[in-house]
Parts: C-alpha cells; sequence; structure tokens
C-alpha cells in the first residue's frame, strides 16, 4: 500500500530575487496526485471542447484557451482557501473551475446562455464567483492587477489574514498601471501576490521581443519575486503556499510562472506562425503537466495506466453531458439588457418596454 505522505522534489530550483526561496522537497498525498491528475483533465478536455464549440459557431466573440497551463491554476488552489482571492485576465475558463466553478455553468457563459456563471452577459473572458472570491475574467489587459491589490487592501484593512493573487501574463507585464499597483503595495505592505503567467508569448510576440528585461521575476526592484516552473504543480502549490505567507507577513512578492499554452492566443490565431510545430510537440512531450502527474501515479502505484484511461472516459462523458445540458439553457430575455450596469438604486432604471 502507498504510504500517505510522499515527498518529492521539484522538477528543477525555485530562483528568487531578494528573498530565500522555498525548499524544493513537497509534501502530498496519493489522493492529492490523483485529484490533480483529474482536476487537469476536466481543464483539458473542457478547453478542447471549447475549441470545438468555437468552430461550429456556438460560441462567439473572443475565447483564449488554457490548455498546456493547468498546473498553474490547479497548484494555486491547493496552496490557498477560498478566503483568498483571485483575479485575473481574459483566459479564466480554468481558474473559475478551480476556484469551485462547474462544467455546465462554464459551458452555458462560453454559449451566453442564462445559466452561465455570469447570467451569460460575461462571455468566456469574464467569468466570475464572488461566493469563492473568484472576481473575473477581465478583458483589459493588465487592468485586473490594480483591482487585485485593491482586493488586497480590503483584506488588509479587515484584518483577515488572507491574501489576494493577481495573475496576468508576460503580454501584460510592461502594463504601467502594474508598476503604480505594486508600488502603492509595496508602502503599504499588501498581501498582494502578483503573479505573472509568462507562456513566453503576448498574443504573437515572443517575450524577448517585448521586454528588454524578461526575467519577469526581478521586475518588482524592491519586491521580492520567485520564478517557478508552472507545468509543475506541485512546484506552482509549494510557490503559492511560501507566497501567501511572505505577503501577509512582509506586503507583496512577484510569481513568474514558466508555462506554456498550445492553443493559439485565441481562437483567431492558429498559434503557429511565430513558433513551429516542434517546439510546441516538445513541449508536450517533455513538460506536459497532466503527463507529469500522470508519470508519478504510475511510479508510486497509486493506479493502473488503464485505471487512469477510465478516468480520463469519464471525464470526456461529463464534458459532454455538461454541453448537452448548457445548451438547454435559453439565451438572457432582452429586459436583462440594461440590468447589472449600476448598482442597484444608483443608476437610470431602464423598462423593457423601450
Amino acid at each position: 500500500m502507498a504510504a500517505a505522505i510522499l515527498l518529492r522534489r521539484t522538477s528543477v530550483p525555485f530562483t528568487s530575487h531578494i528573498v530565500d526561496p522555498p525548499s524544493r522537497d513537497v509534501t502530498t498525498t496519493p489522493a492529492e496526485l490523483l485529484t490533480f491528475f483529474r482536476d487537469m483533465s476536466v481543464m483539458r478536455r473542457m478547453e478542447i471542447a471549447a475549441d470545438s464549440l468555437y468552430k461550429a459557431k456556438l460560441i462567439r466573440g473572443f475565447c483564449h484557451l488554457y490548455d498546456g497551463q493547468e498546473a498553474v491554476a490547479v497548484g494555486m488552489e491547493a496552496a490557498i482557501t477560498r478566503s483568498d482571492s483571485i483575479i485575473t485576465a481574459y483566459r479564466d475558463h480554468c481558474t473559475y473551475l478551480a476556484r469551485g466553478g462547474d462544467l455546465v455553468s462554464a459551458f452555458a457563459e462560453l454559449m451566453g446562455r442564462q445559466a452561465g456563471c455570469s447570467r451569460g452577459k460575461g462571455g468566456s473572458m469574464h467569468f466570475y464567483k464572488k461566493d469563492a472570491n473568484f472576481y473575473g475574467g477581465h478583458g483589459i489587459v493588465g487592468a485586473q492587477v490594480p483591482l487585485g491589490c485593491g482586493l488586497a487592501f480590503a483584506q488588509k484593512y479587515r484584518k483577515e489574514e488572507t491574501a489576494t493573487f493577481a495573475l496576468y501574463g508576460d503580454g501584460a507585464a510592461n502594463q504601467g498601471q502594474l508598476f503604480e499597483a505594486l508600488n502603492i503595495s509595496a508602502l503599504w505592505k499588501l498581501p498582494a501576490i502578483l503573479v505573472c503567467e509568462n507562456n513566453h508569448y503576448g498574443m504573437g510576440t515572443a517575450e524577448w521581443r517585448a521586454a528588454k528585461s524578461p526575467a519577469y521575476y526581478k521586475r518588482g526592484d524592491y519586491v521580492p519575486g520567485l520564478k517557478v516552473d508552472g507545468m509543475d504543480v506541485l512546484a506552482v502549490k509549494q510557490a503559492c503556499k511560501f507566497a501567501k505567507e511572505h505577503a501577509i507577513a512582509n506586503g507583496p512578492i512577484v510569481l513568474e510562472m514558466d508555462t506554456y499554452r498550445y492553443h493559439g492566443h485565441s481562437m483567431s490565431d492558429p498559434g503557429s506562425t511565430y513558433r513551429t510545430r516542434d517546439e510546441i510537440s516538445g513541449v508536450r512531450q517533455e513538460r506536459d503537466p497532466i503527463e507529469r502527474v500522470r508519470k508519478l501515479i504510475l511510479a508510486h502505484d497509486l493506479a493502473t495506466a488503464a485505471e487512469l484511461k477510465d478516468m480520463e472516459k469519464e471525464i470526456r462523458k461529463e464534458v459532454d453531458d455538461a454541453i448537452a445540458k448548457a445548451k438547454e439553457s435559453p439565451m438572457p430575455d432582452t429586459s436583462e439588457l440594461f440590468t447589472n450596469v449600476y448598482v442597484k438604486g444608483f443608476g437610470v432604471e431602464v423598462s423593457s418596454e423601450v
């Protein structure tokens, strides 16, 4: 029988900036590894299904997929509680699932249906789950970072002993508002963790073409930073646990998650004009976050290869059933067009007859 506690070393060392890094030795359990495998597999299948729904024109507008980056969402959630806050950019579907969202409300939102997590009004870029302190889903590049620092301000003001994780991509890392927010967060020692999901391409622009210094974990200058293998779910878990403890005690910290997206930037981007297919397949073969966990599970005899395959078949059915149920939900009524624009009682109420 497998031991209840497993000790595993991160794939590569953490690289730190003006802070001592956490230990590379991470504790986990058989149950946690199996949960990681399942959760990341659900996310992967959801994103592949979203690709098909978009091509079938059941999802319209912008759509940014997260396949390849699942370890960031899952590892982060494993290190924190639902009392902590997360705010992210527009590649948000899997973060929503990690925060406890369900597949039906995810697909309903993607298809603009009433049963969606934002009542069908937000679409792909504006997922939201207030009861789990998930504040979206933002379409304006980098604008979620100052909002995240504001959430951290509220946490400190209320003496909650919780932290906020504000996620952004390497493409947003050069935004001026990010540095302004980080400056005030450092001055006030806010429990803000700025997480750069560095998938190495801001839309179709390689990081080295957009940033003179692509060492994003050092970008805080006077703020500590940590570079993490974002394809290693246990490394992400260890880094986020460390970052939360640091932020609550000392103020902000920057985490750079070295990750990779398999799809293009959005559905209008084939993803192969600015990088080679060999590069993409090389990452899949050597660093895929799900395959890494599969190997760990098999190496420790926590499940057989056949059992994991059966789990993946179940997940496929679960996703298909969720899509079918989401399709049953109606589109929002036209009377909803002017609702949720202002806080109730503070805006102009427009009748449905207009």
